[in-house]
């Protein structure tokens, strides 16, 4: 860029005045003014008798601005003046964020000092600047890396009803994976489970390579929708600099009904379960701005979604499935059992893990998966006592050998397990 053009495009972003408008309409949930002139996305604060508020422009017309706010909103009055702050609430990136707890706006929620963040260099990925991820990436989990293992630069899902365990076995994933950062964003979760895993839940080696982004869940949706701007942005910064990052988004379902809330007071039409379209493109740009770059590092991503039942077929579920690179579902029939992580495998898959196979354990996985499908298929006869053995050999050889597969996906302890380990269990499970 030459220089007259930098100080032709220093030109178009001066604002020789504040632009300014006051509050016409006080909602729960959003606030209405008569200004300021701004695009989509701006910050803006509302000052009122006791200090000011930010908020997010999501809605503008000729006679009226919409504004999502990010703080609460209490104090505010009629007639407040309403100023704006930024072009943009897009947050910045840095290696300052390591080893640091902010919450969606990069603000220091662990006492610490406050954070100079790189200003963000957000540039839409061009297809062909992907790569299809080929190196495996462990995770320590015995179900996982035996039968749907990962690949670095993979964007998969963790699908489940409340209280199967998907946060657990985010704890988990946190703590085991070996990668150069991790970002983990917690949406609209709560307080405790936010101390627990950021105080004792990760060691003092893999809180010195993570980020943790967190909104609770009594912030605002804007707020709870900010913190996923925020950790994206901060393993967008950390993956442009060729580093290996694990982003943990815990959950997808939360950061869409966040979304929906939104979408509905800026006027949008509710559809399927009142979800408005907004959220239905905002999801593929989510999954899209992970993955593997061409030159550079790689973004692996693990978004938990929240399903209502253990049928997990309600819209964002579905949404999600068709976006990811695989999902990993978690039975309550497999947790009440006791056995943990309780991973449904016949409904799960990972799509890219022959990449990341040796055809050993490519052979092996097959041989396991089709004798669990045989097992699940016959079940309903093996429970009822009237299936008779010798009937068919195939259900004949899952019923032997499923004490030992469910011995090997049992991993209730926590304890990290080394592939080639994973492999000689899963090797002597099948033998048996």
């Amino acid at each position: 860029m030459t220089a007259a053009a930098r100080i032709a495009k220093r030109l178009r972003s001066f604002e020789p005045g504040l632009r300014t408008g006051r509050v016409t309409r006080i909602s729960s949930t959003y606030i209405e003014a008569d200004g300021p002139d701004a695009s989509i996305g701006a910050l803006c604060a509302i000052d009122h008798p006791h200090g000011e508020a930010l908020a997010t422009l999501v809605s503008v017309d000729a006679c009226r601005a919409v504004l999502a706010p990010l703080d609460p909103i209490g104090p505010a009055r009629l007639g407040d003046r309403v100023r704006l702050v930024g072009a943009s609430t897009r947050p910045g990136g840095g290696d300052g964020f390591a080893g640091r707890l902010v919450d969606g706006l990069g603000r220091p929620l662990d006492g610490g000092h406050p954070i100079i963040a790189t200003p963000s260099n957000f540039a839409r990925i061009a297809a062909l600047q992907r790569v299809t991820p080929q190196e495996a990436v462990v995770t320590g989990i015995r179900a996982i890396d035996g039968l749907l293992p990962l690949a670095r630069g993979q964007r998969i899902g963790i699908f489940a009803a409340p209280g199967v365990g998907k946060t657990t076995l985010l704890g988990q994933l946190a703590a085991q994976v070996i990668a150069d950062r991790c970002v983990i964003c917690l949406v609209g979760e709560r307080g405790r489970e936010v101390e627990s895993l950021w105080s004792s839940g990760l060691t003092a080696d893999a809180r010195s390579r993570t980020a943790l982004v967190a909104s609770t869940s009594d912030e605002t949706a804007a707020m709870r929708v900010q913190a996923v701007e925020q950790g994206l942005e901060i393993a967008a910064d950390w993956r442009a600099h060729g580093h290996h990052v694990l982003l943990l988004l815990d959950s997808a379902t939360r950061y869409a009904m966040a979304l929906r809330e939104i979408g509905l007071a800026a006027g949008e039409p509710p559809t399927i379960r009142a979800y408005t379209p907004g959220v239905f493109a905002a999801l593929p740009r989510l999954v899209e701005r992970c993955g593997a770059i061409r030159d550079g590092g790689a973004i692996t991503a693990v978004m938990t979604v929240l399903s209502e039942t253990d049928d997990v077929d309600d819209p964002i579920t579905e949404v999600m499935k068709s976006l990811l690179d695989g999902h990993i579902i978690l039975s309550r029939r497999i947790a009440e059992q006791g056995r943990y992580p309780a991973v449904d495998l016949p409904r799960s898959v990972s799509r890219l893990a022959e990449k990341v196979m040796t055809v050993e354990h490519r052979d092996l996985a097959r041989q396991a998966m089709a004798s669990i499908g045989n097992y699940e298929s016959a079940r309903t006869l093996i429970d009822a006592g009237v299936y008779a053995t010798g009937s068919n050999m195939e259900t004949d050889a899952a019923i032997r050998q499923r004490p030992a597969l469910e011995a090997f996906l049992d991993q209730a302890d926590g304890r990290p397990e080394h592939p080639d380990a994973t492999l000689a269990a899963l090797r002597d499970a099948l033998r048996s």
